[in-house]
């Protein structure tokens, strides 16, 4: 069991459960899984740079990411159909705690003039997305192996329905919201 994970288990869900006053264990909020996306638009018809993609990205999350690709063909974005366009991989169980974890503590606060993630990005649902410019914040990739800096898309789902309640556990994980 991760360490945040065990920590969530031990203290954050009680203390939750008496915060939100909820009278049944169950119901307490928890993480559901992770989705992170990185698109790379143009940059998808090279096949080089695509599996540079991948590989950073499964470097990055521990785990191999599928390759996403278009449903149709539209000429204004010059896409074809089933033509790649980036990458993605969802995260679940030790695999999203190991990664929250890494994201909070080390890869957040080695963003450039970090000054915490805004608290308007959840949904409506419960979930919270948010956008990192620049993947080189994570230890795990090598800077001189790069050849460009890619962004990416990161998608907190929980199993609550209610923002404040999201919120609430996003803020007991030490998450970096601001107001």
């Amino acid at each position: 069991m991760s360490r945040l994970h065990e920590e969530y288990l031990k203290s954050i869900k009680p203390n939750l459960m008496k915060e939100l006053g909820l009278k049944n264990i169950y119901s307490v909020p928890e993480l559901k899984k992770i989705v992170i996306n990185m698109g790379l638009g143009i940059d998808a018809n090279d096949k080089k740079k695509l599996e540079a993609a991948v590989e950073d990205l499964k470097k990055i999350s521990g785990q191999m990411p599928i390759v996403t690709k278009t449903k149709k063909a539209i000429a204004n974005f010059k896409t074809k159909e089933n033509m790649p366009i980036g990458c993605k991989v969802t995260l679940r169980k030790k695999r999203m705690y190991e990664f929250i974890d890494r994201l909070i503590n080390i890869a957040l606060p080695r963003t450039k003039d970090f000054s915490g993630l805004s608290s308007k990005n959840f949904d409506g649902f419960g979930n919270y997305t948010f956008g990192i410019k620049e993947h080189i914040i994570f230890p795990e990739i090598d800077y001189d192996k790069i050849d460009k800096v890619k962004g990416m898309d990161v998608t907190i789902v929980t199993s609550t329905k209610k923002n404040n309640e999201a919120e609430s556990l996003l803020k007991a994980f030490n998450f970096p919201l601001s107001k």
